[in-house]
């Protein structure tokens, strides 16, 4: 692989940390890497590879000679500098929401289908973080036995909405230890001890923008613009992980033994489906970890042709950081 020159948008947030934690993992071979935050980082640090590296300011001269730049720094900071990124020649990976469903930005998850990065336009959307780990459940099906139907409620964690909110969970859970009051400044609820089905803001319809990103994206990716896709996304107390419980109708019959194959041999996935020894998907097990496990496959009670399984998968890494890397070594 060729030596580049990479740039990190939002390089001090959570997701930024993971980005600089996978591309050391996987040897990604780097020219230079450029980090990149607003004003309030000016004058840290960072540690990659045994060098110490100054967090710049971004602005608009901060993609001069880098080849990729991957963005991590919320939707309107990629509207403001993507496209000053692309005139710099440089291509963008977007983690953002800004692009993702223009239909001229391909929308990737790479071991589903890296195709759709052919002929892109140097911005290539990052996939939300539920979509991420649904998507790769889901394709295996659709290709052996066609997707006609998915209901899908998320149990998300804390990282999804950033470095505070993962603060602001153990700062909760320390106060209920000790009986003392909290008052949440990140969520709407307090999330230590709870669980609330608010992820996002909510629309005229009941349903939360999180749910329209789960259902909209899984359309593009797959290729299935009419796909039904009920979605239900709840924020649980736990700090890195998401979790989901799924059920789909598919076209044919498709047994639990030959599901399980499947999931076994599809890139990105962990069988771990041993109910009777306690080994099923839980983010525990799964925090810092790239594949997204699954298991509690069985035969749907409500879908003909259905089957109903688990997955947990950690939104820091396959969610975010590491799909964007995989789509970066890609291009």
């Amino acid at each position: 692989m060729t030596e580049r020159s990479v740039a990190i948008v939002g390089a001090t947030g959570a997701v930024g940390q993971d980005l600089m934690a996978v591309l050391a993992s996987r040897k990604v071979p780097l020219r230079s890497l450029r980090l990149l935050a607003s004003t309030r980082s000016v004058g840290e640090r960072r540690t990659f590879r045994g060098e110490s590296l100054p967090v710049e300011v971004l602005g608009p001269e901060s993609f001069r000679g880098v080849d990729v730049a991957i963005f991590s720094a919320g939707a309107s900071v990629s509207r403001e500098y993507a496209a000053r990124a692309v005139a710099a020649g440089t291509i963008v990976i977007d983690n953002s929401s800004a692009f993702r469903l223009d239909p001229k930005v391909p929308l990737v998850v790479p071991e589903v289908n890296s195709a759709a990065l052919n002929g892109h336009c140097g911005i290539i959307s990052n996939p939300n973080c539920s979509t991420i780990l649904l998507v790769l459940a889901l394709s295996p099906l659709h290709i052996e036995a066609g997707l006609e139907a998915v209901v899908v409620s998320t149990y998300q964690a804390a990282s999804g909405a950033g470095q505070l909110a993962m603060l602001e969970l153990r700062s909760g859970m320390r106060a209920m230890l000790a009986d003392e009051p909290f008052e949440p400044k990140v969520f709407p609820q307090q999330l230590a001890g709870n669980v609330f089905p608010h992820v996002d803001v909510f629309q005229a319809d009941g349903y939360t923008r999180e749910e329209d990103k789960l259902r909209d994206e899984t359309r593009k990716i797959l290729g299935l613009p009419q796909l039904p896709v009920e979605a239900t996304c709840v924020r649980v107390p736990v700090e890195r992980c998401h979790s989901e419980s799924v059920s789909v109708r598919l076209s044919r019959p498709l047994l639990p033994a030959a599901a399980r194959a499947l999931f076994a041999s599809a890139p990105g996935l962990l069988l771990c489906d041993e109910p009777q020894q306690n080994r099923y998907p839980m983010p525990l097990t799964m925090a810092f970890r790239d594949p997204v496990a699954i298991g509690r496959i069985r035969v749907s009670r409500v879908f003909e042709n259905g089957l109903a399984f688990w997955l947990s998968g950690d939104q820091l890494r396959k969610g975010a950081a590491l799909n964007a890397i995989q789509i970066a070594e890609l291009v």
